[in-house]
């Protein structure tokens, strides 16, 4: 059977009180008796019922992290520094994934205001007004991760997407290359990704080039979406390099530039976006903008987890370092 809280306090020698006085954390507990009620707990094996205790204190200690897409290596390594920074303060984390459906990240949304999560760590590719709406309808404290919401005021955890656009951009033209295509999001999409295209946009213009739309394709992130966007381009223009809003995009992107018979770099430079796993082992290695996935999760947590114990934060949208990170899809 089960070990009780009454278990606990009577091989502590304490209250049931006092028991649970250490159980929430309340500094009125001796350290002492605090040492006594953990040595009980363990030597028992007691565990809290923690639907019972969530009624009382309107806190279940977990925290909702909704992901777009489950099987990009990208929000993994987010999710990782997340629940590593989870653990250490003693949350629980329920994941979601929406497979890129707006609907589902409104139908989770919901189902975790149900669950009563403490919290939602939120990474979206599409923060439209219905679903902001819905945040702030529900008043569940939300960080954003990867994404910033220009219409409402969300904590957020971010890089500059569009300062690393035109960064990623202009190293190719520093390269020599002038006939540069882009493959990714529209600039109108409520993404992170979109902002990329606008420094793409930003880097030709203030390197003298005029945008050619020819060699521009919207569409998604995945390596399919990079293959038949190099397929779609090759048939209108000549070009002497790429950027991908994704590491996905460009490896997609050089397998059909490979099928065409032209190498990479030798004729066309392919730099990507994201710096997954795959970038330092597909061929050519991937030269990429890289950023700090892990650092994005666990700063967002630590943020949120601030947020909701009622504790000031630094800084309400962190704005993290991105860097370009050289291999060999582009010329030296």
């Amino acid at each position: 059977m089960a070990a009780s809280i009454k278990d606990v306090a009577r091989e502590a020698g304490v209250s049931i009180a006092t028991v649970s006085r250490v159980l929430n954390d309340v500094d009125v507990v001796n350290e002492e008796t605090k040492k006594k009620v953990l040595e009980a707990i363990n030597k028992l094996g007691y565990r809290p019922n923690i639907v019972a205790r969530s009624l009382k204190t309107q806190k279940t200690r977990t925290i909702g992290i909704i992901i777009p897409d489950i099987s990009s290596q990208f929000y993994p390594e987010i999710v990782r520094g997340a629940e590593d920074v989870a653990n250490i303060y003693n949350y629980n984390i329920m994941l979601c994934n929406t497979d890129l459906d707006p609907e589902k990240e409104m139908e989770y949304l919901r189902v975790l205001k149900e669950k009563m999560v403490d919290g939602v760590l939120y990474m979206s590719t599409s923060l439209e007004a219905n679903i902001l709406e819905l945040i702030n309808e529900l008043q569940l404290p939300v960080v954003l991760v990867e994404t910033t919401s220009k219409a409402a005021d969300i904590p957020s955890v971010s890089i500059d997407n569009e300062k690393a656009g035109f960064d990623g951009v202009d190293y190719l033209i520093k390269k020599g290359n002038k006939r540069i295509a882009y493959i990714g999001t529209h600039e109108d999409a409520e993404n992170a990704s979109a902002l990329r295209y606008i420094g793409y946009k930003k880097a030709l213009e203030d390197n003298s080039i005029d945008l050619n739309e020819d060699i521009v394709y919207f569409g998604g992130l995945k390596a399919q979406d990079g293959y038949e966007a190099m397929e779609n381009i090759l048939q209108k223009e000549n070009i002497d390099a790429v950027f991908c809003a994704s590491d996905e995009i460009a490896m997609g992107a050089i397998n059909a530039l490979r099928d065409k018979g032209i190498n990479v770099p030798g004729d066309v430079d392919v730099i990507g976006f994201d710096d997954i796993y795959s970038a330092s082992i597909f061929y050519p290695k991937l030269t990429t903008v890289a950023q700090p996935m892990y650092d994005m999760g666990s700063v967002g947590m630590r943020m949120l987890i601030k947020i909701i114990n009622k504790q000031e934060v630094d800084q309400k949208n962190y704005v993290l370092r991105h860097r370009i990170v050289e291999r060999n899809s582009c010329k030296k």
